[in-house]
């Protein structure tokens, strides 16, 4: 694959499985750097602005969630893959709404992790905005604005993560067609085939809660049985 000078920076406190991490990232031609706990993560992730950080959970100094949050309010927009041990649906909930842009749970297979790094890398900087109108849109009490990749609900600033933001445009370009899954996972993630994931849906549920008067009964992110999801404005 064509990578160029992509940069991936490692936050792995097991030397071992950095190293091979590293190793396998370097044949496929990225430029890697390792860092081995949180704050010297933190740090170069702020110095040499990687176009993309792999970030454990469990490190010495600091824990992967306090990176991540650290990124964020400092700004920094790279994708992030959280790689973990911990693999129960609220850790990746909160790594999600952080600003985790995937996940994996050890033990993983290098192929797959090195396709979602491919994934990830190629949607970055080429979200959904282009498929939707470069005007403000509105449903309800939320504003969009596809050109400054903002979001209002009743005058105040939403906070969504970039995946979030990008498939709140995928739903809204279809114009209240139906998406699968899957389609959503090629467009918005960069998955050329079906993984066992629940990401879809996890992120579905983040916009529920962030922009839907009633998450639990939402007016206008809808779930089609058996399908995937569509837009209602």
């Amino acid at each position: 694959m064509e990578t160029g000078t992509r940069s991936v920076l490692i936050v792995e406190d097991n030397e071992n499985l950095a190293y091979g991490l590293r190793n396998n990232l370097e044949i496929e031609g990225y430029a890697v750097s390792v860092a081995g706990d949180g704050p010297s993560g933190l740090e170069a992730a702020r110095d040499r602005a990687p176009d993309l950080v792999i970030l454990d959970l469990m490190l010495p100094g600091m824990d992967g969630y306090r990176v991540l949050k650290g990124l964020r309010d400092q700004g920094l927009d790279m994708p992030v893959l959280i790689l973990t041990a911990k693999g129960e649906e609220a850790d990746k909930v909160l790594g999600f709404r952080l600003g985790a842009d995937d996940y994996v749970t050890k033990p993983f297979g290098v192929l797959e992790l090195l396709a979602r790094v491919e994934a990830l890398l190629r949607r970055s900087g080429n979200g959904s905005a282009d498929r939707v109108s470069g005007s403000v849109e509105r449903f309800g009490s939320v504003e969009i604005d596809p050109g400054s990749r903002t979001v209002t609900k009743n005058g105040a600033d939403v906070a969504l993560t970039p995946k979030e933001f990008d498939l709140l445009l995928a739903l809204m370009s279809r114009r209240g067609q139906a998406a699968s899954r899957l389609a959503l996972l090629r467009e918005v993630w960069g998955h050329r085939a079906a993984v066992a994931t629940r990401t879809v849906d996890t992120h579905v549920s983040e916009l529920r809660r962030k922009l839907e008067d009633e998450p639990a009964s939402p007016q206008h992110i809808l779930t089609v049985h058996k399908v995937g999801y569509r837009f209602r404005s």
